[in-house]
């Protein structure tokens, strides 16, 4: 007779996790903790398999369809393992007038990947993805939770490179308009600045 490998639930030796999460709401509104649950076991676990949403739709007291929609409405929810570096690429008109088509063309040349697949090493997967959310500083490629903005081809080619080595650099701010960093502006004759 064959045995079904079993999986051991997500958050069973999480309780105090579990706990806190579900703290943050009243008892009547626990269901409002699905966006944090799936969080955590993406982050850990790269996807959100069967078995984790059954365990979610049972700690919530929801049916799985219930859990899965909300899965299916947000891109940052994966039914199937990623790699452990996921490039989303924004593909939406500010990102795809400063490039962002390019530089998708680069990465599916590059990593021998197209939309939507993981490399058979697990290291990379490519997905296009809408809006992130970063127009002013297109083309934007979001890895894992990180952004890296006015991503140019020579840009790309080095985080690449980079994470072929394991080695994500961190990301500059390249915020247009952003005057934290400038220098105080100063008194013209009249006293206009």
């Amino acid at each position: 007779m064959h045995q079904l490998p079993t999986v051991t639930p997500f958050f069973a030796d999480k309780q105090q996790l579990l706990s806190e999460i579900l703290g943050r709401y009243p008892n009547y509104g626990q269901r409002s903790a699905l966006m944090p649950l799936l969080w955590e076991v993406q982050r850990a676990e790269r996807h959100v398999s069967e078995a984790r949403v059954a365990e979610i739709a049972e700690i919530l007291g929801l049916h799985a369809t219930e859990v899965k929609g909300a899965m299916s409405f947000y891109g940052t929810y994966h039914e199937h393992p990623v790699g452990r570096y996921h490039l989303q690429v924004c593909r939406t008109l500010s990102c795809a007038l400063a490039g962002a088509d390019e530089m998708a063309d680069f990465l599916e040349d590059e990593l021998d990947l197209v939309n939507g697949e993981t490399d058979a090493e697990g290291r990379f997967s490519l997905q296009f993805v809408e809006c992130l959310g970063s127009c002013g500083t297109a083309p934007v490629l979001q890895v894992n939770d990180t952004y890296f903005e006015r991503v140019s081809r020579s840009r790309c080619r080095a985080l690449v490179d980079a994470m072929r080595r394991d080695a994500l650099p961190e990301p500059t701010r390249e915020r247009g308009g952003d005057n934290e960093a400038a220098e105080p502006a100063v008194a013209t004759e009249g006293g206009a600045t």
